[in-house]
């Protein structure tokens, strides 16, 4: 059977591949994915040089190893071939789709609900025959093809990501004139997915080069892996728990565990860290400040946490700083720090929301702010789909959650 994967980058490679991977073998199935990228081919050029094939260093404070994946069959760049997108989804050996495509892909306001404007020109385009170009748009149309009810599962960092993405689907389908069974016959699992995994820099490539593995694409990541799984399926997926993921009967604890204390410290580390000149997340725990900040951000996201998790939290926290310090594992700062209007609405402020006080979050939405103000004055532009609204607001004085609550 076959997988669709829609966002065919790092975080795809480390995370979901490894695991469906990890299933085959334990399982011998045979589940095989058909790779699609919605903007570039760089990824597609990059394996085609090694026939699909790319090494995985999973790095550890004891040191590096190398797995081989040999799992991806055929990848689709979507603005060069639009139509062969929903041909894949539509396929009867195609049973699972899964999605990677970062917070700002689902059309989504500030309060969670889908964009109508960010949506009309796709709902013009499916009404009229034509070709969608949002992931939305992508998966709809594959949708309408399809005759056997399939799993459609969010692996994004969004609360309640898979509810989230058949809202956005259900919108998109009635403002196409396409009766709501187009989409509501599918599953929409919720899931929460963990893994570090940095961005692929000469070094790694040079190492593998060396070693004789697949240089051209590799993926540098962690040890340690978190996939968890909503039960709620439609038609053949692979042996999830098998392949390591845990298949539970409500994710969005775990959702919140991970977002508020581990994602709400990384965006944490970042802006601070990058305010202070540092690079690498590992630099910045090192810095006693910077710790302790971490520390206190994950403590008052962990007192906002429902009880199924909230025991967990004090563990869970030292293992995220252990991960953190990290030294075989380069996770560049700026790479975190990215998309903070999307991010810092999902990883910060629910904590705030919950809480009378909350000065370690509140500091690091002036972190946040002192680094835009920094990169406004250097000239530059942060890496933001809001970039210019956020030049103006702070030109006008606005704070973080004015600007926040503008997004």
């Amino acid at each position: 059977m076959r997988i669709v994967h829609l966002g065919l980058g790092a975080f795809h490679r480390a995370h979901q591949a490894w695991h469906i991977a990890q299933a085959n073998a334990a399982t011998g199935s045979a589940w095989r994915i058909d790779g699609v990228s919605l903007r570039s081919a760089s990824v597609r050029d990059a394996l085609a040089a090694d026939g699909n094939r790319y090494a995985l260093e999973i790095a550890d404070a004891d040191g590096r190893r190398v797995e081989v994946l040999d799992l991806i069959d055929s990848i689709t760049v979507a603005p060069e071939a639009p139509d062969r997108v929903a041909t894949l989804i539509a396929r009867p050996v195609t049973t699972v789709v899964t999605l990677t495509v970062t917070e700002k892909a689902y059309a989504l306001r500030a309060d969670g609900t889908p964009d109508a404007a960010a949506l009309a020109a796709d709902a013009d385009a499916l009404r009229a025959g034509g070709t969608p170009a949002t992931m939305a748009g992508h998966l709809l149309a594959g949708l309408v093809l399809r005759d056997a009810p399939m799993t459609v599962m969010s692996c994004d960092n969004l609360p309640d990501n898979g509810a989230k993405l058949r809202a956005v689907l259900l919108h998109l389908a009635a403002a196409a004139g396409l009766p709501a069974d187009t989409v509501t016959r599918h599953a929409f699992p919720s899931s929460m997915v963990d893994r570090i995994t940095p961005r692929a820099d000469a070094a790694l490539r040079d190492r593998m080069q060396a070693a004789g593995h697949p240089a051209s694409a590799p993926v540098a990541t962690e040890a340690f892996s978190e996939w968890v799984i909503e039960d709620t399926f439609a038609g053949p997926v692979p042996d999830f728990a098998a392949g390591g993921a845990q298949v539970v009967g409500d994710v969005r604890p775990h959702e919140l565990r991970k977002l508020r204390m581990l994602n709400g410290a990384h965006s944490t580390l970042a802006y601070a860290g990058l305010n202070k000149g540092l690079t690498y997340v590992h630099e910045a725990v090192a810095d006693p400040d910077l710790a302790a900040l971490a520390r206190a951000v994950m403590q008052e996201a962990a007192s906002t946490l429902p009880d199924p998790v909230r025991a967990q939290a004090p563990a869970y926290a030292d293992a995220l700083m252990t991960r953190f310090a990290n030294p075989h594992l380069h996770h560049a700062l700026a790479q975190i720090a990215m998309d903070g209007s999307e991010k810092l609405p999902i990883r910060i402020l629910p904590t705030m929301a919950a809480r009378t006080d909350s000065p370690a979050c509140a500091r690091a939405l002036l972190e946040w702010t002192g680094w835009l103000d920094g990169e406004f004055a250097a000239g530059r532009s942060p890496d933001d789909p809001a970039a210019d609204r956020l030049r103006a607001g702070r030109a006008a004085g606005d704070d973080a959650e004015t600007l926040l609550e503008a997004t």
